[in-house]
């Protein structure tokens, strides 16, 4: 990746949000006698880039531009740490990572890496979007604690394999400053997190995987970023990949900020994040976190907390049309890929065509189908309602869906899967595995979230690694 942002098409396609490959353009592009950095900060008064290459000096190497600001700076080797020093109108100094790094520091340490993530050779593999799937979602860092991607890819995929399933799903492999947020809270959005290796270590994770069979999905966040100073929020000064308005722009559940879906250069920046990691990584396709959230202005508000659309409804009709425009392109430059989508909303037609008013999605997770299961199965056996199982297929062929039993259902006090069922232990157990076939007996592609496989006792908890030691042989066995 040796190419520059520089020409009047280039500017004009980012202008109007269809420089898809974007990431070929921005960030630190390595060429033969050195790296060109690149950033966008159009209200910026002057920037400058700074690293290991001039001692981490604040103004020695001042950049060109106004929009896109540019620099070729000569000898710079991969692995060269750096950031962006950003001058704003009113003098301030702001220190940031590069918004299109593909490699970050491990935090807590902030700084972007010069990283080539090019020259990789890949092994055959067919992407199909059409074929079976059972998804196993997977948080890397508890999985099985100290392992790298190499590592993580050989001993996952031979497990998954074990149990039939066809995909892993990973939780925010994305880079991210806080552990605690389990990835979702993302700063770094073109670089996989440096807790478990480097980019070409991920890269051969998603090969290792495939050479076994086995299909990587990534849990993808589009719908905010975090406050951290050194990342995204005000970047040049001002609300540039936010919106102005906080009742639009801030994220009052999560404390973070919401993209700025209206902003043509915004939405240009996230899709080509995902054409990124369908391109340069070979995943398998993403899943959209927190749709709902995305496509609604008044979640998670109180009714002053919000403004409506221009039509004076609660849809955010910019974010509507820039995940149509994301299904769109990526079903154009990547067929086969799965796009799915985690929503709650009631807007119909997230796996229908954009044509018909649908928002393109392949899949979509059934949330309905998930609390309807665990509002039966969770009931004592003489108080149980059938209805609460036969209901979903009034609904169950409305949409494509996925039935998740996901790790949203075994944190935060909502107990494990096997503790959610009443009766003594044998009960638990007999009601767990029913619990599963009842899953895939439904129509509807699977999803099973790590430990649920071994009939795990506790909570999971993203600070302890999997209960090994502790696998009930007869859940396993239903699994497989």
């Amino acid at each position: 990746m040796s190419e520059t942002l520089g020409s009047d098409v280039d500017l004009q396609r980012f202008d109007t949000g269809v420089h898809y490959e974007l990431y070929k353009f921005l960030g630190a592009q390595v060429q033969d006698k050195g790296v060109h950095f690149a950033v966008w900060a159009p209200n910026a008064k002057q920037v400058y880039v700074s690293g290991d290459f001039n001692s981490w000096q604040e103004r020695t190497h001042p950049m060109e531009g106004g929009v896109v600001w540019k620099l070729f700076v000569p000898n710079v080797k991969i692995g060269t740490h750096y950031k962006y020093v950003i001058e704003t109108k009113e003098g301030n100094i702001l220190w940031k990572a590069d918004p299109f790094a593909f490699q970050a520091q491990l935090r807590p340490e902030t700084a972007s890496i010069v990283a080539d993530v090019s020259d990789f050779t890949w092994s055959p593999w067919e992407f199909c979007s059409e074929g079976p799937v059972s998804i196993y979602e997977v948080h890397l860092g508890s999985w099985k604690k100290g392992l790298g991607y190499i590592e993580l890819a050989k001993e996952l995929g031979a497990y998954c394999q074990k149990l039939g399933f066809t995909h892993v799903e990973l939780l925010p492999i994305t880079e991210h400053p806080l552990d605690e947020s389990w990835g979702y809270q993302v700063s770094g959005f073109f670089a996989p997190t440096a807790r478990f290796g480097t980019p070409k270590d991920f890269q051969q994770f998603v090969d290792l995987m495939h050479q076994q069979g086995i299909g990587v999905l990534l849990d993808w966040v589009p719908g905010h970023f975090p406050s951290d100073c050194f990342a995204l929020a005000q970047f040049d000064g001002t609300y540039l990949y936010e919106y102005h308005d906080e009742r639009l722009g801030f994220h009052p559940e999560w404390n973070t900020h919401v993209f700025d879906y209206a902003s043509a250069r915004v939405r240009n920046f996230l899709i080509a994040s995902a054409l990124f990691w369908l391109d340069v990584y070979h995943v398998d396709g993403l899943r959209i976190d927190a749709v709902q959230s995305i496509i609604m202005r008044d979640y998670a508000r109180k009714d002053d907390e919000w403004i409506p659309n221009h039509m004076g409804g609660r849809e955010n009709l910019e974010a509507i049309g820039f995940l149509r425009q994301l299904n769109q392109v990526i079903k154009k430059r990547f067929p086969g890929r799965l796009m799915c989508a985690e929503d709650s909303s009631i807007f119909y037609g997230v796996t229908h065509p954009e044509h018909t008013g649908g928002l393109a999605f392949d899949l979509k997770w059934s949330i309905g189908w998930m609390h309807e299961t665990f509002d039966f199965f969770e009931t004592d056996f003489a108080h149980r309602d059938l209805k609460k199982l036969t209901h979903f297929f009034d609904y169950a062929f409305n949409e494509r869906f996925i039935l998740p039993l996901s790790h949203d259902e075994v944190v935060h006090e909502k107990k494990s899967l096997l503790a959610k069922m009443p009766g003594d232990e044998a009960q638990k157990f007999a009601g767990l595995r029913l619990l599963y076939a009842w899953q895939f007996f439904c129509p509807g592609r699977k999803l099973l979230f790590m430990g649920a496989e071994m009939g795990q006792k506790t909570e999971w908890s993203s600070n302890e690694e999997l209960p090994w030691g502790q696998v009930n042989k007869g859940v396993m066995q239903l699994i497989t």
